[in-house]
Parts: structure tokens; sequence; C-alpha cells
């Protein structure tokens, strides 16, 4: 099948903004919800032809995605492609059982809920709007619209975190049942009010992130959830029906797979190319009512940058990585003593990091590149 056959909608809209958040979001705006939806399906219109007829996945991303108001982002639902998936990003405070049924019955299958944390004290230093008890009540919202496949968030090294506490947000998020979890490690960007505000224990914290993440990895892996990708973990197909509950749309982009993203600040990856859309919310609006494209950065992708990149992605799997075409991006030599130390598996033409290389990670992804 020809054709990008995973889409990215970007819907920016927020309450406020977090402070270790370097997403592109809009806080207010509200009366332009229907305007903001109409111009990405404008912009839709203007790249159909670079899209398959059958799209494997289609993700609307944020900002808040259920921040959106009802009836722009129904309209907008129901406007996309066929996909054989649609995931949608939830803030827990904006699910309501309203809003878990107008998702349900607009063809979205999977919600990816951004619980952070069941900690109200850590949730406060995230600056996040929810409460435990609304990530759980927005859990059972879901359940009861019939949501069969709903994904956590969590994040670790959170100030003033502690070991305790993490075991306590692997319990809760352990008893909701979710099909699939993501624990993300809190990445603070220097210069942000957050580090300003919390540097000193950040840099604490930073000497922790090794244990939290064996604890994540050992406790998930043993309640049956498959590691499947550094930081996502979903229940193994013996403990789900049979099913595959990977994230498709994601797993396409650690694959290699083209996709094409709408909005402001979206991007784009498309035979060997790279853009990016401005991530101005006036600028996006104007262009796209006058008919024409955003203003966006526009990279050309040579074969040596596609292939470290298809290293660095397709490492990050379980699953062994095929080194057709990618010779060129492999140090044979470092790859022979990560292998000789237990850290890289080299089998039939085809790499994977070993548990332990796993671990480690990016470190030893880095020394195999050439």
């Amino acid at each position: 099948m020809s054709g990008v056959r995973h889409l990215y909608v970007h819907l920016p809209f927020c309450s406020s903004r977090c402070g270790y958040c370097d997403f592109v979001t809009v806080v207010g705006h509200g009366g332009e919800h229907g305007r903001y939806v109409a111009a990405v399906l404008r912009e839709l219109a203007l790249e159909r032809a670079l899209l398959a007829p059958q799209l494997e996945s289609i993700y609307l991303g944020g900002g808040t995605p259920t921040l959106t108001e009802g009836a722009a982002l129904e309209h907008l639902l129901r406007a996309l492609p066929d996909a054989r998936t649609v995931t949608v990003e939830a803030n827990p405070e904006t699910v309501d059982p309203l809003l878990a049924s107008l998702l349900r019955h607009s063809g979205v299958d999977r919600v990816s809920l951004g619980a952070q944390t069941f900690d109200a004290r850590h949730l406060h230093t995230l600056d996040r709007a929810a409460q435990p008890v609304d990530v759980r009540r927005a859990f059972q919202a879901l359940r009861d619209a019939g949501f069969d496949n709903v994904s956590l968030d969590l994040i670790y090294g959170i100030p003033g975190q502690t070991q305790a506490d993490l075991e306590r947000d692997l319990d809760e998020a352990l008893a909701l049942e979710p099909e699939h979890v993501s624990a993300y490690e809190l990445e603070a960007k220097p210069g942000t009010r957050f580090t300003h505000a919390h540097g000193a224990e950040l840099a604490r914290q930073s000497g922790a992130m090794e244990a939290y993440f064996e604890l994540v990895v050992e406790r998930l892996t043993s309640a049956g959830y498959r590691w499947y990708e550094t930081a996502n973990f979903c229940r193994a197909p013996e403990c789900a029906a049979g099913r595959d509950l990977r994230a498709a749309h994601n797993l396409g982009i650690w694959r290699g797979d083209d996709y094409l993203g709408l909005g402001i600040g979206a991007v784009s990856t498309v035979d060997g190319r790279r853009w990016r859309n401005a991530p101005s919310l006036p600028r996006y609006l104007a262009a796209l009512e006058h008919g024409e494209r955003p203003v966006r950065e526009v990279e050309e992708l040579p074969r040596a940058v596609r292939d470290t990149e298809r290293l660095m992605l397709g490492l990050r799997l379980d699953e062994p990585l095929s080194l057709e075409g990618l010779g060129q991006a492999v140090d044979a030599v470092e790859l022979s003593r990560l292998v000789e130390q237990g850290l890289v598996r080299s089998e039939r033409g085809a790499l994977s990091l070993t548990p332990r290389g796993r671990a480690l990670g990016g470190g030893v992804t880095a020394r195999l590149l050439a």
C-alpha cells in the first residue's frame, strides 16, 4: 500500500501551562476552537494526496485534546480519514461520561490518560489540575463508555518523590488494570521556571533515576506487561486474549514509517523530508483561511541521517532490528565489543539490545553509531 499510513493531529489548547512542559500549547483562546479545527481540516485537504487510502493510525495529541470544545472535537473526529486505530490523549479532569461517550461514538478506540502520578502533592508540583480521584473517575468513565484499550501515563523523578511514592503510583496504576502504561523520566528543560524552582531537587533526583527505571520495569513486567519499548509497556498477548496492545502510532514511528502531522508545531516526515509547522496560532489560522499551507521549517534528510535515526529508534524496541541497508550506520568494532559485554545481540543480520543493554538505553545505542 502506497502513501503515508500514520496521521498526527495537534490540538494545542490547555487550561494552564505546566512548568516542565515544552510542547506547543495555547492557554485560553476558547472561542477559537472551532476556527482551529476548521483550519486543521483545510490543512488535511491540502495534504490528503500524501495519505494512503487506509490509515494504520491516527493520534490526537496536545496540548489537551479533550479540552477542545465538544462540538468542534466531534466535528474533527468525524471528518478524519478511516484508520485501524484512533488514539486521543486526555487529561483526567476533562473526562466525564459525556466526553467519554462522545469519543467512543466518534471513532476513537484508544485513550491515553495523563495520570502522571496518584500523589496530590506531586500533582501540585507538576502544576497538574487533576487530583488522584479525578484519575480514577476518568478511567471508570472510559470503561463505562466501552473503552477496552486505555493507556496510563506516569512520570517519575518528580521533585520530592521517593521510591516508596513511585511504588504506590505503580500500585494505583496496576489496580486499574489498564491495557497499556507509559512511564517517563521527568525531563525539565534548562531555563524553564520549573528548573528555577526545583533545580537542586532535580539534581538530587537524577541520581535515583536508574533505580526508579529498574523498579518500573520490574513491577510492570512481573504484573504481565510486555516491556516493548524503552518507556512503554502493554499487556502481553497471552494476558489480553491475543490482542496486540502496543501503541500502533508510536510503533510505526519507532519502526521508521513516514507520518503526517497537522496543526501548529506539528512535525511530518515524508519521503526523506521533514517539516515542522510554525508554532504560531495566528499565523497558522491566517494561512489556512487564505487557502495556503502554514509556514514551515523544511529539512532534507540525507540517507546517513535516516539510517542513524532508524538505528536509534529501532533499538528502543524489544524486537530485532534488521541491518539490511544500515551497515554504514554501525561501528563494527564497537558492535563486537558490545556483543562481548553482553549488551547487544547480533544474529541473522539483525540487532537487538539485551535486557542489560536496554536498561542502559541510549548510551549503548550511541556507542554503536559509526
